[in-house]
């Protein structure tokens, strides 16, 4: 056991560090590391189970940073227990172009940041997510004789990040789900940008969390080291809740002027108060990133330690190995995030006559089969599968009691999409949600982030666009497309029919460095003769020729999504009847189209062909980088209304006679 006097520099030395990074950088949180210095040190010197060697070793504790502002807390500690992804240097970086120390974590920057975070109460919704997925591997592969998936998932979460709404509906969740393996600390410092907290919250979190069925434990004293180490084996203790310990500290401890006031949150101390915190805690003034020997050596012990937790933990795994040599080399796989060999074989094309069929409805069988050969599926929806067609038929709920595949995420749309985020964040499982395309507007920030973390989550909207119909333009999705579009790094496909359906979840899983978010009908659609038109694989590159002409070049090229393709081909049969020269492309997804090289582009768009028009039932913007100048888009930049779908589509000009009549008033140009 370390000396008081070392563990207070080895506290100090996170701070210091900390504190000089923010002013090297003239930007950044100091207050946050500085308040919460103690209760991190208390975790990661005493509790955290993890390899900084090795740091994707499966069965190592995940810590949360969910105050992301707080981020060069997370930075000294992982260079101070040897992550050799943060070095010195890095830390003296931060801040600054291409660094793996950005003003946020950011998981895909460096080895040890578990989590992208910084928008409040995103690490707390994760930090559920990972949870979930961490009981959903210990049901699927432990067994009565070795336990090989057995870890915590541990977060330092804020006064704002609790303030979030998406924090209420995850820890509301959690404590539903007797998630007792999740263990979060709580920053009470009790000041925000704006001041002290007593302005906007003055509740009793504690009574709060009791009432989602967490164990609580505090207040204690954020600087009390046995006080706190006390809370976190109670609440290792305890089982079936999980829990919450509340840490009073104090916002940028040690500075004279500045502790716990708003002043220290988003701004650096200054030069002159960085001399008057060092003074008082009896700090050397220089060099700035002074790390004591002692105090290194004294962190750097998670080497040896870590590395003989992992030894520990592969000794139980071989013999597991042994005794189960199947399911080791399926958890594994799962782990490294590969596929099994012909999950998809149960994939097969199907024929008009099987159809009409909504896409939705579709999609529920797609998933199913490829559920048949593709164990790592978790997911549900939030309280709409009935609707979404998302359950996997006898799999199994996951809830307190069971580990099945179908999460119940109830009507709580922003957590869901966030625990996915977390679960993919885990490894091990794929991941996928599913609301109606309108609601995407509840979880806008877990589709940001899962993009920006270049995680493999599915987002699954149905309900697509006007078409809904009675439910009125509440429940009419317009502008979401163009959101999801407008998003970097989302690949966004909304297929025509059961076929291009099948094909886009092929894709879907497939893609490892992203979310994908796929978008279906409620109404029933055609299915498409792959006999007569351009095969569905063809939704691979994005767009694709799906009905010609027999003119080299068409006098006109009719462009479309979803459920407007049908649309497209019956006015396309109509204005070929007047001896007109129509090309019919669907073109589900604009990323992948966009991916394509130039050449294929210009195959399936000729730059020669400037009569161009787009058909889809959404706003507009975007579609004119595809139909030129010389084209015309039929869009809706508008919201819907309420009556029958049909009429709807009609009424708002999505027929046959409107698609023709625009369509010859291109040519008559």
């Amino acid at each position: 056991m370390a000396t008081k006097d070392l563990e207070r520099t080895s506290i100090n030395t996170i701070r210091f560090l900390s504190v000089d990074a923010v002013q090297k950088a003239n930007s950044g949180h100091p207050g946050m590391p500085m308040g919460a210095a103690a209760m991190a040190y208390v975790l990661w010197a005493r509790h955290l189970k993890h390899n900084p060697h090795n740091p994707r070793w499966p069965d190592r504790d995940r810590f949360i940073l969910s105050a992301g502002h707080g981020s060069m807390l997370l930075y000294s500690l992982l260079y101070l227990t040897g992550y050799q992804d943060m070095t010195l240097d890095q830390l003296k970086q931060f801040r600054q172009w291409d660094s793996n120390t950005a003003g946020h974590p950011e998981s895909h920057l460096a080895a040890g940041i578990e989590v992208t975070t910084g928008p409040l109460g995103q690490g707390f919704a994760n930090g559920v997510g990972m949870a979930i997925a961490e009981r959903f591997l210990a049901e699927r592969f432990n067994t009565p004789d070795h336990t090989i998936v057995d870890h915590y998932t541990y977060a330092i979460v804020s006064d704002g990040d609790l303030e979030e709404g998406v924090a209420a509906e995850a820890a509301s969740l959690a404590g539903t789900l007797k998630l007792g393996k999740l263990i979060y600390l709580y920053d009470d410092n009790q000041i925000s940008i704006e001041g002290d907290t007593d302005i906007a919250f003055t509740e009793d979190v504690g009574a709060r969390f009791r009432a989602y069925d967490w164990h609580v434990e505090g207040p204690v004293d954020g600087n009390d080291l046995e006080a706190m180490d006390k809370a976190i084996q109670a609440a290792q203790a305890e089982t079936e809740r999980p829990s919450l310990v509340i840490c009073t500290t104090v916002i940028g401890y040690g500075s004279p002027n500045k502790a716990g006031t708003g002043g220290v949150h988003g701004s650096p101390l200054g030069p002159d108060e960085v001399k008057l915190t060092k003074e008082n805690l009896g700090w050397p003034l220089e060099p700035d990133f002074h790390v004591p020997d002692d105090a290194l050596e004294h962190f750097r012990a998670a080497v040896e330690a870590g590395a003989g937790a992992e030894a520990d933990w592969q000794a139980r795994f071989d013999a597991y190995a042994k005794a189960h040599p199947d399911k080791a080399a399926e958890f594994e796989r799962m782990m490294r995030g590969d596929l099994p060999e012909n999950w998809d074989a149960a994939l097969k094309p199907l024929t008009p006559d099987e159809g009409p069929i909504a896409t939705r409805v579709a999609s529920g069988k797609v998933l199913n089969a490829i559920f048949e050969n593709l164990p790592d599926l978790i997911g549900g929806s939030a309280d709409l599968a009935p609707s979404t067609k998302t359950i996997l038929d006898g799999a199994g709920d996951f809830h307190f009691d069971q580990g099945g595949h179908n999460m119940h995420f109830g009507v709580r749309e922003h957590a869901m999409g966030s625990l996915a985020v977390g679960m993919a964040q885990h490894g091990g499982v794929i991941p996928y949600t599913a609301t109606f395309l309108v609601f995407l507007d509840y979880m806008r920030p877990p589709v940001r982030l899962a993009a920006l973390s270049e995680k493999r989550v599915i987002f699954v909207y149905t309900h697509d666009s006007i078409g809904v119909g009675e439910d009125g333009p509440t429940h009419q999705p317009v502008e979401q497309l163009a959101m999801l579009r407008a998003t970097p790094n989302v690949v966004t496909i909304r297929p025509a029919d059961a076929n291009e359906t099948a094909e886009a979840w092929r894709q879907a899983i497939l893609r490892t460095d992203g979310p994908t978010a796929l978008i279906f009908s409620r109404q029933k659609l055609p299915i498409l003769d792959q006999l007569q038109v351009g095969p569905a694989t063809g939704l691979a590159r994005g767009a694709y020729v799906l009905e010609d002409s027999e003119k080299e070049l068409p006098d006109l090229i009719l462009i479309a999504s979803g459920s407007e393709v049908p649309l497209a081909r019956e006015a396309a049969a109509k204005l070929s009847g007047e001896g007109i020269a129509v090309r019919v492309v669907s073109m589900p997804s604009w990323e992948l189209f966009d991916a394509q090289p130039q050449d294929y582009r210009d195959l399936v768009l000729p730059p020669d062909v400037t009569a161009r028009l787009a058909v889809e039932a959404g706003v507009t913007q975007g579609w004119h980088r595809y139909v030129g100048d010389g084209g015309d888009v039929i869009g809706l930049d508008r919201f819907g209304a309420s009556a029958p779908g049909p009429i709807v589509m009609e009424k708002l000009g999505f027929s046959v006679d409107n698609v023709v009549a625009r369509a010859k008033a291109l040519l008559e140009g």
